[in-house]
């Protein structure tokens, strides 16, 4: 596993952050997260309940400041600088009830440096956009939680801004409100802003993200693409040959075995097609072959797993 600074090139970065920290009382919760973010990227920051992304998430924007390490954001050492040219939803929802939804939106724009006239006509253009066309003169408390949360997405980019983090948006959102929100993230990468978001649902991670960060236990475990992350985890296959099934064996992997209709075994996604030549050349035939490619959950899980592991190793050496 990776755990120092990344470098991707030449390519212009939205989002760095090298060796970053944060301790609460004696509770450390972020131990060292190094980042890289291209500007245009979608980027996903995985981790399970607890793993500090809300923290590094914070840290990166310049909501709390690092106990030690270096950020920059949009090229800016001190992200409080860039703030109007950020947009953010926080864990934690909060609009004011009484506020209709436009209003809602075109405040929250105003909040960084928008017109509130503007506002008001981005506000209702983008909940039209949304499904949320009938809602706009609601009050925010006439809302169903999941509409709200929508709302209070809309007013996090109302402004444009270049880069756009979301911690855990699809949280509380049932399948519908889930489509457009993924619908959303992409609109707003192909208007050129950055994405970056985290989440502990794989699915979302899987469609959208260019790259991924996984962290458990206040470090990077894992950085890279998604095709990466599930290239940690071996192939399972399902092989039924044509002819001499006890011969075939000395051609599978050790981890073959036969279950009285075909092989079961586990392979690395390189070995597949020379695997399958073979088989061929060999003579045995194919009257059967499936291959079951890990996704990202399973995926995930090893990572954290194995990161459980090595944390309990290490402190029992200590």
């Amino acid at each position: 596993m990776r755990h120092g600074p990344i470098h991707l090139g030449s390519e212009e970065v939205a989002v760095w952050a090298d060796q970053i920290t944060k301790s609460f009382g004696a509770a450390q919760a972020v131990r060292g997260v190094s980042l890289s973010i291209p500007k245009g990227m979608i980027y996903g920051v995985l981790g399970p309940n607890g793993a500090g992304k809300t923290t590094t998430l914070r840290m990166i924007l310049g909501i709390i400041d690092p106990d030690s390490g270096s950020r920059q954001l949009l090229g800016h050492s001190r992200p409080r600088d860039v703030a109007n040219r950020c947009g953010y939803l926080p864990e934690e929802r909060g609009l004011y009830p009484t506020m209709k939804a436009r209003e809602a939106i075109a405040f929250m724009g105003a909040l960084r440096g928008l017109g509130w006239a503007e506002g008001r006509t981005r506000a209702g253009e983008m909940m039209e956009a949304a499904g949320l066309g009938h809602a706009v003169d609601k009050k925010i408390r006439h809302l169903s939680k999941g509409m709200a949360q929508l709302v209070q997405l809309l007013g996090s980019i109302v402004h444009k801004p270049d880069l756009i983090v979301l911690d855990e948006p699809f949280s509380g959102l049932d399948p519908v409100n889930q489509e457009h929100l993924e619908a959303l993230v992409r609109s707003e990468a192909a208007r050129g802003a950055t994405i970056l978001f985290s989440t502990h649902v794989m699915s979302h991670a899987e469609r959208l993200c260019e790259r991924v960060a996984i962290i458990a236990g206040g470090l990077r475990r894992f950085e890279g693409t998604v095709a990466e992350a599930r290239g940690i985890l071996p192939i399972e296959a399902q092989y039924r040959p044509s002819a001499r099934a006890a011969d075939v064996a000395a051609l599978l992997p050790e981890d073959a075995r036969f279950d009285g209709q075909c092989w079961r075994f586990s392979l690395a996604d390189e070995e597949a097609e020379p695997l399958l030549l073979a088989l061929i050349q060999g003579g045995f035939g194919v009257s059967g072959l499936s291959l079951q490619r890990p996704g990202l959950h399973d995926a995930f899980v090893r990572i954290v797993q194995d990161a459980k592991q090595t944390d309990a190793q290490e402190a029992a050496a200590c």
